[in-house]
């Protein structure tokens, strides 16, 4: 699991793919709580926060791009 720090430190790019796995991972954890137990419980809201912690640097990332070139 990636902290804030190496989450900032990633491109976008980086930050994409990964988003895209913990997405992927999640759906299949989604799928498996429903349809058997769960080894881990506690993945699911795990997946969540880095998805959540993720969406959050790009917005700022974002944000401040757009910050530096007013249009």
């Amino acid at each position: 699991m990636a902290t804030i720090k190496e989450l900032r430190e990633m491109s976008n790019e980086q930050m994409e793919a990964l988003t895209k796995e913990a997405q992927q991972n999640l759906f299949r954890m989604r799928v498996q709580a429903q349809t058997e137990r769960l080894d881990a419980p506690s993945e699911l809201k795990r997946n969540r926060r880095l998805i959540a912690q993720i969406k959050t640097i790009q917005t700022e990332r974002a944000t401040a791009a757009r910050a530096e070139n007013p249009s």
